[in-house]
């Protein structure tokens, strides 16, 4: 074979291999997610001699309260969306304004088209507010703050119920405890921290509810997640690229037939 054939079946070869390498790259590193907090467990095992390890996600647990518009719900009841979430209560004096305010500018962030006229867009996020202090803020308590506070109850629910179920998924769910520089008491949480829960219902973000900085990264990490694909899923690219079996099977007879034509001319040339 001559230089320039063999240069030319190198160019054929490189090319489709080249690509499939880069866009193979570019789908398992598009963006850097937010992180998970909350680690149930890590399970172990062995692949074609190689030690593999996966990270067992702590999922949210249910709870079941009831809203400012009377209505029993569930944490539930919004799978398939993104919650932020934070605890308060009504007669607050403190940070729990600032944090109501805060959270209604996060709201109407979510407008339609971004602007603040517009319709709450309520397809993305779901906003709860859980009272650390049910059983002095009845849902009239709660109705009457959050039309003060300008709540809209089309995607932000101010929540009241039992206290010890409250209590219970606020430490052992939220974790409200952990990761964080604030002290937290048991017996009253009184905190400013936003907690960001993804569609699987598994924490991936505490944020300062006061602190503007924290609250932009918040708003960032809201649109990461709705970007964000399962794992056990391949790059619907990187995928398509893969079942199109028939354009590889045309590649390779491109090649051959780019060899036999090269190698009919030179003998051409030499007869």
């Amino acid at each position: 074979m001559s230089k320039k054939s063999l240069y030319g079946l190198i160019i054929a070869l490189v090319i489709p291999v080249f690509c499939y390498l880069w866009l193979k790259s570019a789908s398992d590193k598009a963006v850097i997610m937010p992180r998970h907090y909350l680690l149930d467990t890590v399970n172990e095992y062995v692949v074609d001699g190689k030690q593999k390890s996966d990270s067992i996600w702590h999922t949210t647990k249910d709870i079941q309260l009831v809203n400012q518009l009377g209505d029993t719900v569930s944490l539930y009841n919004r799978q398939g969306k993104i919650i932020i979430l934070d605890f308060f209560f009504t007669s607050c004096g403190s940070i729990c304004p600032k944090l109501t305010t805060n959270m209604s500018k996060l709201q109407h962030s979510f407008s339609r088209g971004g602007d603040m006229r517009k319709k709450v867009d309520t397809s993305i996020v779901q906003f709860m507010s859980i009272s650390v202090d049910p059983n002095r803020d009845s849902v009239a308590a709660i109705r009457e703050y959050g039309n003060k506070m300008g709540v809209i109850a089309d995607n932000w629910w101010l929540l009241t119920g039992n206290r010890d179920s409250i209590y219970k998924f606020a430490f052992e769910e939220m974790k409200v405890d952990s990761f964080s520089q604030e002290p937290i008491n048991p017996d009253f949480v009184h905190t400013s921290r936003l907690i960001l829960i993804d569609k699987k219902m598994q924490v991936r973000g505490y944020y300062n509810g006061l602190d503007s900085t924290s609250l932009l990264k918040l708003a960032k990490d809201v649109g990461y997640l709705m970007l964000e694909k399962d794992k056990a899923q391949k790059s619907e690219v990187f995928q398509a690229i893969v079942d199109l079996s028939w354009l590889w099977l045309v590649i390779a007879v491109l090649v051959a037939g780019f060899v036999y034509y090269f190698n009919n001319m030179k003998n051409k040339e030499q007869n």
